[in-house]
């Protein structure tokens, strides 16, 4: 166990005060209580749900029907890789760590006690804490960061480069979109986004062997990256009519699965017109505004399976695998790596999407 007496008394930290209203300051080094663990953070990288909570969206903040989620005075960040360097024996045990081992944790920490935790649904979890948006599991845009008692620990290579290892979150909820498509061999699978999740995705839904792997994006060099990941194709949705391209390629019949990962309302219409009837619908995207559809396309049109999805459940292993494996072209996907002091100019690149893919703080 380290000793707390080695460890500064103060850091350098992201703190939201509110939509827009970020800033760094020094607070102090967290503590670890019983079962916790303190972890040096090595990096943490900029999730599109990060912007939208900086820009007030209502699935954060709240609206006319929903109460605010987020909560002020929190350190953000949830996806994220460190060190251990302080810890007990009964986070030892727990968790299969020690001082020193390379550890990224899931992003939810779960009650354990709720009706969804109770009945192996952690991810749904009642309370629903996550990492870098409540006062009690404050994130990783920070030199330290607390791994609560409760979370679920997995450890990671320490032959990765930090950004690499830190993308096992956004990787794994891909691939829990991917188990919820629920993919068949002789399947056309269109993957909507070729950011961050949407490769996982492409890689998450070759890996299944479908007949074809499609990725959408409107960017060239995110539709080169898409092929180095596992497509079979792309399409330039700002250039083809997709809707028309797919349908070509299966006979008039349309795609038999559809996943979507832009949070961009056109392509949820774009979905649901390019889909087979009896075909799949996945939703993984945060929006940040409301999106109107017909909805008789689901039902009277084409009796689709609409099916969403949230987090990466049961899927870190093998995200941390397949980071490990070699087999995604990481220094590709992690284009940006940033200091702490330098998250507004993250934001933006994130908030652009012309330049980066994957965009990292390293505290």
């Amino acid at each position: 166990m380290s000793s707390p007496a080695a460890l500064p008394t103060s850091m350098n930290a992201v703190i939201c005060h509110g939509p827009e209203n970020y800033e760094l300051q020094e607070v102090a080094v967290p503590r670890p209580g019983p079962g916790e663990a303190l972890i040096k953070v090595e990096a943490v990288g900029i999730c599109a749900s990060d912007l939208k909570c900086y820009h007030g969206a209502a699935k954060f903040w709240g609206d006319d029907t929903r109460p605010a989620w987020a909560e002020t005075e929190v350190i953000p960040g949830h996806e994220f890789v460190g060190k251990v360097v302080e810890l007990d024996a009964a986070a030892a045990e727990r968790w299969g760590i020690a001082v020193g081992d390379r550890v990224v944790s899931e992003q939810i920490v779960p009650c354990w006690k709720c009706r969804y935790c109770l009945r192996g649904q952690y991810w749904m979890c009642a309370p629903h804490d996550m990492f870098g948006f409540k006062r009690r599991t404050p994130g990783a845009m920070a030199e330290y960061m607390l791994y609560s008692a409760d979370a679920l620990v997995h450890k990671v290579s320490p032959d990765l480069p930090p950004a690499h290892a830190a993308f096992a979150e956004p990787l794994a909820c891909s691939l829990h979109a991917v188990e919820r498509a629920n993919i068949q061999f002789e399947d056309v699978v269109v993957v909507a986004g070729c950011g961050p999740i949407g490769l996982g995705m492409i890689a998450g839904a070759k890996a299944k062997s479908p007949a074809l792997v499609i990725g959408l994006d409107v960017a060239p060099e995110k539709l080169a990256l898409a092929r180095e990941c596992g497509a079979d194709l792309t399409i330039n949705v700002a250039e083809e009519d997709v809707v028309a391209k797919v349908k070509e390629l299966t006979d008039g019949y349309g795609a038999d699965v559809y996943i979507e990962g832009t949070g961009h309302p056109s392509a949820v219409a774009q979905g649901l017109n390019l889909l087979r009837k009896l075909g799949t619908y996945v939703e993984y995207s945060v929006f940040g505004s409301d999106v109107t559809v017909d909805w008789s396309i689901i039902s009277d049109d084409k009796e689709l399976d609409v099916l969403g999805a949230h987090l990466g459940p049961n899927c870190w292993p093998a995200a941390i695998r397949m980071i490990e494996s070699g087999i995604l072209p990481m220094d590709k996907i992690c284009t940006h790596q940033l200091p702490l002091a330098d998250f507004q100019k993250g934001l933006d690149l994130v908030s652009s999407g012309k330049e980066s893919v994957k965009v990292s703080l390293i505290p």
